[in-house]
């Protein structure tokens, strides 16, 4: 048998091929797999290259994140990660990936493809179906803190699902905040409120934070009852006393958040453990568990990312590529 060739795709290819609503739609599936055990998502391997190390000084990071979907009977492995440092100096996008492809059952290498814009993509997407089975509403209020590309995607995913009847964006650039607001003018139904201040921004049914920031800039006394918080950077973004009392905790992947973002430090603290987590979005989706808010409650949600929402939206990229004859065939042996 000849060894099949492998389809090389690239970001723009790629943004031909899918949208925000399939995104999201592909999330929503994959999580339902997730929650009953069909899709396989071993906890994701971090090469620390200067982001918190002292050693390289390259301030950036790379992850492995392999996964087996198993509705799309599909397995592939992400290999990304961001950068600031020299590659911000440069003009380059924080974020920086690849996506391979293979046939579980042969080993052949169906696909490598750009990661970025899907990461981009299903992060978002990740956001809006969590909420799907957080919340009671279809309008709501958004509170976003970041307004770079992950605010961009965030607020697209989200208005897949429900109407933004007010966004309140807050940028520590606040040209960032103004293009946002002219970017997503059409995206948004409601109005977009450009905050000057931090505190400004935490209002509204749901908070998103996708920053950079080391800081813990989110306070526990801006979060009002019946909001979820999102803090979706690789810090911790909010405060130890809004973590600690937080009435439910929800994830994606129980063994990735004890380790990054925010609650990483609290765990190595020992002050919060897997028995503080109430459930994952996956156990949700799948109708095992179900969490949505109370009007007395305040909830944090961590869908920190999974290699299994990158392979899954990958393979539907694929096999789109493959039906439309798009994409460069390559062949390594």
């Amino acid at each position: 048998m000849k060894t099949p060739e492998t389809l090389l795709l690239n970001q723009e290819q790629i943004k031909s091929l899918i949208t925000m609503k399939e995104v999201v739609e592909i999330v929503d599936r994959t999580s339902k797999d997730l929650g009953v055990g069909k899709t396989i998502n071993p906890t994701k391997v971090l090469l620390d290259l200067g982001e918190t190390a002292a050693y390289p000084p390259y301030s950036g990071f790379m992850n492995a994140m392999p996964a087996y979907i198993g509705w799309e009977d599909s397995a592939g492995i992400k290999w990304a990660g961001g950068f600031l440092g020299e590659r911000k100096a440069l003009g380059f996008p924080y974020i920086t990936a690849m996506i391979l492809l293979i046939d579980p059952k042969l080993g052949f290498f169906r696909a490598a493809m750009d990661g970025a814009y899907i990461t981009n993509m299903r992060t978002g997407a990740q956001t809006a179906s969590a909420l799907k089975y957080l919340v009671n509403k279809k309008k709501i209020k958004l509170g976003l803190y970041g307004a770079g590309m992950q605010g961009h995607t965030q607020t697209e995913a989200i208005s897949v699902l429900f109407d933004i009847d007010e966004l309140r964006v807050y940028d520590v650039n606040r040209q960032a905040s103004e293009k946002f607001a002219q970017d997503m003018k059409d995206v948004v139904k409601g109005k977009i409120i450009i905050a000057d201040k931090p505190e400004d921004a935490a209002q509204g049914d749901v908070i998103v934070c996708v920053t950079q920031s080391k800081d813990k800039f989110l306070k526990n006394e801006w979060i009002k009852p019946g909001t979820v918080v999102f803090p979706m950077g690789s810090y911790q973004e909010c405060d130890d006393e809004f973590i600690l009392s937080a009435d439910k905790i929800i994830v994606d992947c129980i063994g990735q958040v004890l380790h990054r973002g925010a609650l990483r430090g609290l765990v190595e603290e020992k002050k919060l453990s897997e028995k503080n987590i109430t459930c994952t979005i996956g156990e949700m989706a799948a109708g095992l568990k179900e969490e949505r808010i109370q009007k007395n409650e305040r909830i944090l949600c961590l869908p920190i990312g999974t290699g299994a929402m990158d392979v899954a939206v990958a393979t539907a990229v694929y096999n789109k590529a493959v039906e439309k004859s798009i994409g460069v065939k390559f062949a390594f042996v």
